[in-house]
């Protein structure tokens, strides 16, 4: 693909994310404009409005995954590891804005279940070293986890994704009690 291309699919991509985060009616007029091209060149990459939602839910599931293969892909201590997730996952998350539960077809779906099990293979590690609780609710470290990573980056924008990090590891690991 050539440059300007690949500059007019991303910009075309992180516009739809934006605009789609917001107004899930969002038309491809509008996300040209805000992409700052032709509304023709986002149709001949995608026939429809859904197929660019779809394609945006795979670009915020491929940063995902290339997090989630630079964080673990070490043997990096898991204190560590889960701070160092958790800022790359806010800052997809500000990048990325567009709420990937809300995809429904199938290729989505099973993406996201692989994420899921890669991650709840770590949380399972971190409870193998006794960083967090044992005897939990099979699903609840993950569901904890994603559910403070999506408020902190989308109810605090204030904070740096470092800060919101911080904070996200010290509640999720010891709660906010005194």
């Amino acid at each position: 693909m050539r440059a300007d291309a690949t500059r007019n699919l991303d910009a075309v991509l992180r516009a739809a994310a934006r605009l789609f985060a917001t107004d899930s009616g969002t038309r491809i007029v509008d996300v040209a404009a805000a992409a700052g091209v032709d509304q023709r060149t986002v149709y001949r990459r995608f026939e429809s409005r859904e197929e660019l939602l779809l394609a945006v839910y795979r670009a915020r599931l491929d940063a995902v995954d290339a997090l989630i293969d630079t964080i673990l892909a070490d043997d990096e201590p898991v204190l560590s590891a889960l701070r160092a997730f958790a800022e790359g996952g806010i800052r997809i998350s500000r990048e990325w804005p567009v709420d990937i539960r809300a995809a429904v077809d199938t290729a989505s779906l099973r993406r996201r279940q692989e994420v899921d099990q890669r991650m709840s293979a770590f949380l399972r590690r971190a409870e193998r070293e006794g960083v967090i609780a044992e005897g939990l609710p099979e699903r609840w470290p993950l569901v904890l986890l994603q559910s403070q990573l999506h408020c902190a980056a989308h109810d605090m924008p204030e904070l740096t994704p470092g800060e919101a990090a911080d904070l996200v590891v010290r509640a999720f690991l010891g709660g906010i009690g005194a």
